[in-house]
């Protein structure tokens, strides 16, 4: 017999941003390694997705919030988060 598996959950969002700032942020945002990952979902309306790690959601919104505050990027939510088992 196996032992019993646990599953994280991880947090997904959705978020539409401006089409040109989409690698810029993929490239941020997982230089941070295991705290989250992003993926496009819609290039041309530019909405992305970003899974982040059981734990690690709070440090995700606030690299989201200093990325606006300082950068001057839009990042708007698209929906509600939605969790999820792996």
């Amino acid at each position: 017999m196996g032992r019993p598996t646990t599953r994280m959950q991880t947090i997904k969002h959705i978020f539409r941003v401006d089409r040109k700032e989409i690698s810029y942020l993929r490239s941020t945002i997982e230089s941070y390694d295991g705290m989250a990952v992003v993926s496009t979902l819609d290039a041309y309306e530019a909405y992305i997705e970003i899974q982040a790690s059981p734990g690690c959601e709070a440090l995700v919104l606030e690299l989201l919030e200093s990325l606006r505050a300082r950068e001057g990027i839009c990042i708007a939510e698209k929906a509600e988060s939605i969790y999820f088992k792996e």
